[in-house]
Order: C-alpha cells, then sequence, then structure tokens
C-alpha cells in the first residue's frame, strides 16, 4: 500500500511541478514580454484540467503517507522531531499554495489584463517555487526528515 502510495503521490507531483515549471520559465516570460495575459490564460484553461485533480491527489496521499509515519496527528507539531517538521513545513506549503492561488482566482484572474499581468507572474513564480519546495521536503523524508 506505501508504494502505491508514494507512487500516487510522486506521479501526481511530477504533473504539479513540471506544469508550474513549464509556465513559470517558459510561457510566463513570453506573456510578460508581448504584455499578453491571454498566453497565460490559455495555459491555465488547458492545464487546470489535470493540475488541479493532481493536486488533490497530493494532498490526499500525502496526509495518508504522513499519517502512515506519525500516526498520531498531534504528533506532527513536534518540531523536535525531524519527520514531524518536514510534514509540517509541508502542510504550510501547501497552506501558502492555497492561499495564493484563491488570491489570484478572486482578485486578480478576474479582472486580469496586461497591468495585472506582472502581479499574476509573481503568484505563478511563488506557487512554482512552493511547488519546488515541494519536492525538496518530500525528498528529504528519505533522509529522515529536514
Amino acid at each position: 500500500m506505501h508504494q502505491t502510495l508514494l507512487f500516487l503521490h510522486l506521479a501526481a507531483g511530477s504533473v504539479w511541478v513540471g506544469g508550474h515549471l513549464v509556465l513559470a520559465v517558459s510561457l510566463l516570460p513570453e506573456a510578460m514580454a508581448k504584455r499578453d495575459p491571454d498566453l497565460v490564460r490559455g495555459f491555465e484553461r488547458i492545464y487546470e484540467r489535470i493540475g488541479l485533480p493532481a493536486m488533490a491527489v497530493q494532498v490526499v496521499t500525502g496526509l495518508w503517507l504522513a499519517s502512515l509515519l506519525r500516526p498520531e496527528i498531534a504528533s506532527w507539531t513536534d518540531w523536535s522531531d525531524p519527520v514531524a517538521l518536514t510534514i509540517c513545513l509541508k502542510l504550510a506549503c501547501l497552506a501558502a499554495t492555497i492561499g495564493l492561488a484563491v488570491h489570484a482566482r478572486l482578485s486578480i484572474i478576474p479582472r486580469l489584463d496586461a497591468a495585472r499581468l506582472p502581479m499574476l507572474g509573481a503568484h505563478i513564480v511563488a506557487v512554482t517555487a512552493l511547488a519546488l519546495a515541494f519536492v525538496w521536503l518530500g525528498l528529504a523524508f528519505r533522509y529522515g526528515g529536514v
């Protein structure tokens, strides 16, 4: 069971991180240079179909895997335990990612134009950095946590 959960978690993470890297490194610079928010809108419209389900799979499998490592959820807040600290840091990355996504969805995207594109770009870069932090923290589990 653990191996299957980990596979699903890693596969979904690949979709999430890969999509955001393509967006941040390839599409966003072009959109910024052309001042064309439609390039980002088009990508988001297509990517959301696989990106959001991938994040949902990551959340479910991540919580499940965390509960296998530390069955007592209350123990996740014991920052003297490197594994518990890693779980907390991953949860903090998740909270930040959700916060950025909600802010973008409610405040930026409905009125997205060339003038607001840099703010959306900052969100994209931040979410991509958080996605890479998820990967680094996930790797830390292999070595006993952070």
